[in-house]
């Protein structure tokens, strides 16, 4: 097993492991708030998706989206960024 650099040993940057694989952190075990859809007033726009900075929002195959609770972190942009308001943000 490789050893790895103390931190008084790093210069400026450090890359641990490979890139491009975050898709196998499942990190949304993390969150304390989930976002809830009312899918009756949703009007299907994507703002959710789009703003959501873990990319959580998945699209179905009847236009509306759907939460991928594996990489959601609760953070609640996709729920502040909604023009319908129809994600809340609930605890757990």
């Amino acid at each position: 097993m490789r050893k790895l650099p103390g931190w008084k040993d790093l210069t400026l940057a450090c890359i641990i492991t490979e890139a491009g694989n975050s898709v196998e952190y499942k990190t949304g075990n993390w969150r304390t708030l989930t976002p809830v859809v009312n899918y009756d007033e949703c009007i299907k726009c994507g703002v959710c998706w789009s703003f959501c900075p873990e990319y959580a929002w998945e699209e179905r195959e009847d236009g509306y989206f759907s939460l991928n609770t594996d990489y959601c972190k609760g953070c609640g942009i996709c729920a502040y960024e909604c023009p319908k308001k129809c994600i809340k943000m609930v605890e757990l």
